[in-house]
């Protein structure tokens, strides 16, 4: 009797597995629309069928024709399928985007996080732990910045911080994730420019680096260095030229104006 249970449980998974496939497929199918039916007032772009998050290479189930109005096609959009497929996106689409070339970057080779790297750019990977990495909050696509603690001759502390608005690649093994919920790290991947990642190094050797979170909305606000208060003196009257008058065997002295 069981055995007959988890013969009928196992043939319902594998039918609710089929049924939800082809529902899948049948939805995506209806989403295209191919250039023979489309109206003639119109042109076709590729949008995104599903949500694309970040670094995900793009496959023909991500992607989808719609209908815009003649003329109205925006710079850099795509016009065929074809021309995106195999792509990686450099930032999350949402479902229904229309798709523009600067989202995306061509995968030649290697990984698709080299292909996140942009030109003339260097990835670097830098040790964390959960207080480094903002308490497990950081995830790719974030800005931060690099705070540097060192030690002088006399042992005191000093916090600097030697780089700002930095990209995060990946965090660990991860380019891509859609979740908001706080993740421990072990490493975080960094983009940053040869000279950059130079200072980094440096600074890790010298102490420890901590990284800050930063609001990607917000501008550098950089701050005036604090002036030291101007200290007016008062002038001084003028002392005089002192005189001696000799008189015989009586000597005075007398102060004359200057």
């Amino acid at each position: 009797m069981a055995k007959r249970r988890g013969l009928i449980l196992i043939f319902l998974s594998l039918l609710m597995a089929i049924s939800a496939a082809w529902v899948a497929n049948t939805w995506v199918k209806a989403q295209l629309i191919s250039k023979a039916s489309a109206d003639p007032n119109t042109q076709l772009v590729v949008a995104a069928a599903v949500a694309i998050p970040f670094t995900t290479k793009v496959e023909s189930r991500h992607l989808k024709l719609i209908e815009i109005p003649e003329g109205m096609l925006p710079a850099g959009a795509y016009t065929e399928i074809s021309e995106v497929e195999g792509m990686v996106a450099t930032t999350a689409i949402g479902r229904g985007e229309v798709l523009i070339a600067e989202r995306f970057a061509e995968h030649t080779r290697g990984s698709t996080l080299a292909a996140l790297v942009s030109e003339n750019m260097r990835a670097i990977t830098v040790r964390v732990n959960d207080v480094v990495g903002v308490a497990g909050f950081l995830l790719p696509g974030n800005t931060v910045d690099v705070l540097a603690a060192r030690k002088d001759r006399n042992q005191r502390a000093t916090i600097e911080t030697i780089l700002t608005n930095i990209k995060v690649l990946a965090v660990d093994q991860t380019a891509a994730t859609d979740a908001n919920e706080p993740v421990i790290v072990r490493a975080v991947t960094l983009e940053m420019t040869p000279k950059e990642a130079e200072k980094l190094v440096k600074a890790r050797t010298e102490g420890s680096i901590q990284l800050t979170l930063r609001n990607p909305d917000t501008e550098e606000i950089i701050r005036p260095e604090p002036t030291k208060p101007v200290v007016k003196r008062r002038p001084t009257a003028p002392s005089g030229k002192t005189v001696e008058i000799i008189r015989g065997t009586n000597v005075q002295k007398k102060k004359t104006k200057s």
